[in-house]
């Protein structure tokens, strides 16, 4: 028998909830191909060991970037192996409910939808990632409350309000944890004259990556090839240095949710200010942003447990009483 599931089809990870069982993978959002006849040589885990590492007929691709299928083809092909990977097949075809950024247009909604029934779904229903964040977090949605939740992917930055099981007020900007590691990347290239690599860019942005000071401020060594002469070459880096890369993107998110809270009528706003805001997605566990956004806001930000789990999980809850939910939540494509 086919069991429900719930995808998180993120620019940056991709998590499958199955029901009854939970979360049953967890993988990059990338997929290795040979270039020459198409083949797909490996997904998630292996292909994004891959980036940057490659011989020239091997590219290693994200499929998703700033929240929206760059790549129709391959996106089906990837959604196609994650299936297979949790026992799809011809014969067990499931309901699927998949996570979508609120700011993709209602194209890339259905290039989402047929792409997951040309892989293998009987149906296909759509909620966006606010929404299933708030459940996951364990908000009261149903509830005549402002519920505030700020979503930072790995493409895009989205804030709601979220009250009565209905989104009052959104602001989504394509900004995510994939800007802040090419901003560190331009940043090196520029001051510095040495090139890294995404990877390398996104070790940085963990290691030492803040948008407010810190207390444990420490400095990175960071391996790369010098511009100039072609040779390997060391730079030492500061969190400030960093901090400073990334600040324009910080900036950007930070004026999103002010953004959105102008919006939100002053019965609702007087919750937030009582509840917080609550912060979910990868691009929160940046160091510091919490506070920034405190900063920026004047009212408390917390940062959910398990943010990056947070969106399929309340996606989970869904699927676990898709009959009572789908007609709430989910926004049918046919």
């Amino acid at each position: 028998m086919a069991r429900d599931l719930a995808i998180d089809l993120g620019t940056a990870n991709t998590l499958v909830y199955a029901k009854g069982e939970g979360i049953v993978l967890n993988e990059p959002s990338v997929i290795a191909l040979n270039s020459l006849n198409h083949e797909v040589l490996a997904m998630g885990r292996e292909a994004w060991q891959m980036i940057g590492r490659t011989p020239g007929y091997i590219v290693a691709v994200r499929p998703l970037r700033q929240g929206a299928i760059t790549d129709y083809d391959v996106t089906q092909r990837m959604i196609r192996l994650l299936l297979q990977r949790v026992g799809v097949s011809r014969l067990n075809r499931p309901k699927v409910l998949i996570c979508v950024p609120s700011a993709i247009t209602e194209v890339e909604q259905r290039a989402v939808s047929e792409a997951a029934r040309r892989a293998g779904a009987s149906d296909v229903q759509l909620i966006g990632q606010p929404m299933a964040a708030a459940i996951g977090a364990g908000l009261p949605v149903h509830e005549p409350l402002g519920n505030m939740v700020v979503d930072i992917g790995g493409g895009t930055s989205e804030t709601a309000l979220i009250s009565l099981r209905g989104t009052v007020a959104l602001e989504a900007i394509r900004v995510g944890g994939f800007d802040f590691d090419a901003a560190i990347q331009t940043f090196i290239r520029r001051e510095h004259g040495i090139a890294v690599g995404e990877r390398t860019a996104e070790e940085i942005k963990i290691a030492i990556g803040s948008a407010a000071p810190v207390a444990d401020d420490l400095l990175a060594e960071v391996r790369g090839r010098e511009l100039m002469s072609g040779l390997p070459k060391t730079v030492t880096l500061s969190p400030a240095e960093i901090r400073g890369a990334i600040d324009d993107l910080t900036t950007s998110i930070c004026a999103s949710v002010v953004a959105c809270l102008g919006k939100a009528p002053a019965e609702l706003a007087q919750d937030v200010i009582h509840q917080g805001i609550h912060l979910v997605g990868g691009g929160g566990l940046l160091r510091g942003l919490d506070q920034r956004l405190a900063q920026a806001t004047g009212v408390p930000v917390h940062v959910v447990d398990a943010p990056l789990e947070c969106v399929v999980l309340g996606a989970g809850e869904c699927i676990e009483d898709y009959a009572s939910l789908r007609e709430i939540f989910m926004k049918p494509h046919r």
